[in-house]
């Protein structure tokens, strides 16, 4: 489902009120979970956190008028995902959250390239994404972004 919010508040106003509370309780555990730098907003009709032009004016390779993104969550029809663009381009920061969510939750992941999929809300591993949040600085996904870039 798509929703035209001007801000995450507008966002989360907008969702089926079953979600209103969890979509507000991931959006608090990112905030304080991420390092200093990255910038929450709306990006793709999603709420999210992005490496702003002033830290990286480059911006998006595919659009560069856009920051470079980093997480997104959204309600969808069938589940709250979320998108983390680390998971994508670093093997070990996938693997590290393959072989932990488990730990975390009994339900079984799914998964795409860079989206989780939570179709339960009430089985969502908070504490793993908090962790998963701090695993990369603004400096260190700049530099694996480029990085990926480069080999493209």
């Amino acid at each position: 489902m798509q929703y035209k919010a001007s801000s995450p508040e507008d966002y989360i106003n907008q969702v089926p009120e079953d979600r209103k509370e969890t979509l507000k309780k991931l959006r608090n555990i990112i905030k304080d979970n991420l390092p200093k730098g990255f910038k929450e907003g709306m990006q793709y009709s999603f709420i999210s956190y992005f490496v702003p032009h002033s830290i990286y004016p480059k911006g998006y390779h595919c659009n560069p008028k856009e920051p470079l993104p980093f997480i997104s969550f959204a309600s969808q029809k069938n589940s709250i995902n979320l998108y983390h663009s680390g998971i994508y381009a670093i093997p070990k920061l996938h693997n590290w959250f393959v072989s932990e969510y488990p730990k975390h939750c009994k339900r079984k992941l799914d998964m795409g390239k860079s989206c989780i999929r939570f179709k339960k809300t009430d089985e969502i591993p908070f504490d793993l994404i908090a962790q998963l949040c701090q695993k990369i600085t603004v400096e260190q996904w700049i530099k694996i972004y480029e990085t990926n870039i480069k080999k493209n």
